[in-house]
């Protein structure tokens, strides 16, 4: 279980490990080499609570009743500025998805190095990735400060469960009932203690990759709870394009078929399409981090979240490991129940009144992991659906890689730390569309 580090085996405290030994290899003589585990990994410090940034945890009762021991939610509360001030006003609320935050991620209130250039290349080429976060942490704080900006409550949330550092935010047979302990049981808790608004119609998800895929993903399973959702180059919302895979169609998730011979399907690329690993080496490697969906990694979340639990208490694969075949018992499954391009089509007749305009969506057309073709695939849905029709947005990025969220003035590499300064504003202003009438827009935008 979880202990704080976002279930990452290699940073959980009270793991054991060596220093490493410089060894020398005599291949003419036997040789033996003593290898000592003498060192633990320590407690994780909890981070301290600033005038900004709050830390919450709380016992979930339903997820403690799942797995049948305590059970824990995070979050990270970003408090508006005025918040001490204006004791008498209550607060939308902006949801971040993505993956386990050790704090609130994006914020600092201390000015970066005074020697940074001001153009962005520049300072990227010079100084490296670490100085561009710190120069956007901070002038987000100076936004989020600022006369112009929304004040609102920002979270970022902690909900590592037994397979993965998230749990993607929604109910699964085999991890349990994230999406109500998150929905019903977290978020009344944050707004309770930080004056939240506390309905629906005053909260929206946003996020990328992981992220993107669980905002569109809370949107569509709770309609009535969420405002508008903004997914950033989402994991597959279409399984007809399950990265390279049609999981509906293709017997073989490894290879393409063909008269001629098995050809490999590609699972990673850069935006000049330079394919560095096949899909096969992706779920080999996790086979061979842990078997049964707990190779705590990308394609094993995808199995235990979606999946139906099997004979021997795990999640039922959706493939063969080793040889690819597909079982497409659990592939119907999986439509019915996560596929979130078919939910929106199949439940429009039911739902399309409350999903109507809160639907937005981007990917960069160039995606190191395929993630387009399923946006392809979902957008082509959307704008066929009527009565409603759905008043959303799908935008590409051209040649922009994985983490690309719809800015086209910057590089792929800022932009990705923009999440919550580009869609807070971008909310406020949608939610005109779709709020209903005679709610209080005003007495937060102070």
């Amino acid at each position: 279980m979880d202990r704080g580090e976002g279930q990452q085996w290699n940073l959980a405290p009270g793991n054991i490990y060596s220093k490493p030994v410089k060894i020398s290899i005599n291949p003419k003589s036997p040789q033996s080499f003593k290898v000592s585990l003498d060192q633990t990994i320590p407690p994780i410090e909890e981070p301290k609570d600033t005038k900004y940034i709050k830390h919450i945890k709380i016992q979930s009762k339903l997820l403690t009743e799942f797995w049948g021991r305590p059970m824990y939610l995070g979050a990270h509360v970003l408090l508006p500025e005025g918040f001490e001030e204006k004791k008498d006003v209550k607060y939308p609320l902006a949801i971040f998805h993505g993956h386990f935050p050790s704090d609130f991620d994006g914020f600092r209130t201390t000015p970066p190095d005074e020697n940074l250039p001001n153009d962005y290349n520049s300072r990227f080429n010079i100084f490296g990735y670490e100085k561009i976060v710190q120069q956007e942490a901070y002038d987000f704080y100076k936004m989020w400060t600022g006369p112009n900006f929304p004040r609102v409550l920002a979270i970022e949330i902690q909900h590592a469960c037994p397979y993965y550092d998230d749990s993607y935010a929604i109910n699964s047979e085999s991890i349990g009932p994230y999406g109500d302990a998150i929905t019903y049981e977290l978020i009344p808790y944050i707004e309770k203690q930080f004056r939240g608004i506390g309905e629906g119609w005053a909260r929206f998800t946003y996020g990328g990759s992981t992220g993107g895929w669980e905002a569109l993903a809370v949107q569509v399973k709770y309609p009535d709870q969420y405002n508008g959702c903004y997914a950033a180059c989402p994991d597959p919302i279409d399984f007809r394009a399950f990265t390279t895979v049609n999981i509906y169609e293709d017997k073989n998730a490894y290879y393409y078929e063909s008269e001629f011979k098995p050809t490999l399907k590609p699972g990673h690329r850069n935006y000049l399409g330079q394919i560095s690993a096949s899909l096969k080496d992706m779920n080999m490697r996790e086979l061979a981090l842990g078997t049964k969906s707990r190779g705590g990694q990308q394609w094993d979340i995808w199995e235990a979240v979606y999946s139906p639990i099997g004979k021997d208490g795990y999640p039922e694969p959706i493939w063969d490991k080793k040889s690819g075949v597909i079982n497409k018992k659990v592939a119907e499954y999986w439509k019915e129940n996560y596929d979130l391009s078919y939910i929106l089509k199949r439940d429009w007749p039911k739902y399309g009144d409350k999903w109507r305009g809160k639907i937005r969506i981007y990917c960069g057309d160039m995606d190191n992991y395929y993630l387009n073709n399923a946006v392809y695939l979902a957008e082509e849905e959307l704008k066929n659906l009527n009565n409603p029709a759905y008043e959303g947005e799908v935008d590409y990025g051209d040649r922009a890689e994985h983490c690309w969220n719809g800015d086209h003035t910057q590089p792929n590499y800022i932009s990705r730390l923009r999440y919550h300064r580009m869609f807070i504003p971008k909310w406020v202003e949608d939610m005109k569309k779709t709020t209903p009438k005679n709610k209080d827009l005003t007495s937060w935008r102070y």
